[in-house]
């Protein structure tokens, strides 16, 4: 190959030759792609509409029904994880499918975490009326703020535990309060308090926690029974904002379980289809 460079003139540009040219496109080339892989999602994210239309959960102080809430945060979540480009988020298909269906590996579609959305309300006792737009409506104003629940049960156990610290870590920097309802020694509450400050509650047998074969955490977002914290909660900047800490939560999850990725395992399919 003749050396183009010792033959120079001073001050006449020396192109490259064509083995330089392919160096220049290579390495173009391999930029691409390490910005390709830098962008490549981490893992892939199921979220679960907690509910169904025709079976609504709880109902607002307002009279709106549960489903709707959750179903309005769970895709402004998704958008959110979406826009992040770190996850692969989708909304888990719960149509027409009971909780046990739902959580198949099929339903998953190979999803490495799950996390199912809903919103509160409290017990019976504390239940007032009042009416609103002419009808009376159930409400309680004692008590707000979110909660994170996990099963023990869970194929991933501790795991499951890392995404629920994660979600509540970055909600809790965010400002949002977290509510310490569900430990109250009374029928139909009690839960197990696993983490006070960031309201992290053991639920083992709720079926959408225990039965996926990945780790799973289920958010109450807040009280829609609580008149001032459902009007919070219809907002749409309070549900960005609340969507942005979710997603930093499981966006560090995702992050911290990139090494050893919790991934379905032979036992853990032959107990979700149980």
């Amino acid at each position: 190959m003749e050396d183009n460079w010792h033959n120079r003139k001073k001050g006449i540009l020396v192109r490259p030759g064509r083995p330089a040219g392919i160096v220049l496109a290579f390495l173009s080339l391999l930029g691409c792609f390490i910005q390709a892989q830098q962008k490549k999602p981490s893992c892939k994210v199921a979220i679960d509409i907690g509910h169904t239309e025709k079976a609504q959960g709880a109902t607002s102080a307002h009279g709106v029904g549960e489903f709707v809430f959750n179903r309005d945060m769970a895709h402004i979540l998704v958008d959110k994880l979406v826009q992040d480009a770190s996850t692969d988020a989708f909304i888990l298909d719960g149509t027409g499918k009971s909780l046990k269906e739902r959580v198949t590996p099929t339903n998953l579609k190979n999803a490495d975490l799950l996390v199912s959305i809903h919103h509160d309300s409290v017990q019976p006792q504390y239940l007032s009326k009042w009416v609103y737009n002419g009808a009376e409506h159930s409400y309680s104003d004692q008590f707000n703020g979110y909660s994170l629940f996990i099963s023990r049960a869970n194929p991933h156990p501790d795991q499951s535990l890392t995404l629920a610290t994660d979600i509540g870590s970055h909600l809790l920097q965010a400002g949002f309060t977290r509510s310490l309802h569900h430990a109250e020694n009374i029928p139909g509450e009690n839960r197990p308090l696993i983490d006070a400050k960031l309201g992290i509650y053991q639920y083992d047998d709720l079926i959408i926690l225990k039965l996926p074969p990945i780790p799973a955490v289920l958010l109450e977002c807040g009280v829609i029974v609580n008149r001032q914290e459902e009007s919070e909660l219809s907002d749409p900047n309070y549900m960005k904002k609340m969507a942005a800490a979710v997603a930093a939560g499981i966006e560090d999850a995702c992050g911290s379980f990139a090494s050893s990725p919790p991934r379905i395992t032979p036992s853990a399919m032959r107990n979700s289809s149980d």
